[in-house]
């Protein structure tokens, strides 16, 4: 099953963001999980701040999503809102390329 994750960010998850360390443990932990099939951050506009995320993510139900967003290092409760979404893709023979 697929499932779309929309992240808010409050502001101070610039900071976060900010952090090499953490970006760089961010990435690695997206690479070990092929799960999460295709994600990255939100802008409201292209000048602006990172707002928040999506992610795109095949798994067999909504609590090895919460896994999934729970462990990852850009996650901090404090700063970072998630909501999960049961996601059907219109069109379902096509395979996108980004």
């Amino acid at each position: 099953m697929r499932w779309a994750v929309m992240f808010r960010d409050a502001p101070a998850m610039t900071g976060v963001r900010a952090s090499k360390a953490r970006r760089e443990a961010h990435v690695a932990y997206v690479e070990d999980h092929p799960e999460l099939r295709i994600g990255g951050g939100l802008k409201q506009d292209p000048e602006g701040d990172f707002c928040g995320a999506l992610w795109i993510v095949e798994a067999e139900d909504r609590i090895e999503v919460e896994h999934l967003i729970h462990g990852d290092p850009f996650y901090v409760p404090a700063f970072r809102s998630y909501e999960i979404f049961a996601w059907g893709k219109i069109l379902e023979d096509r395979t996108a390329v980004l």
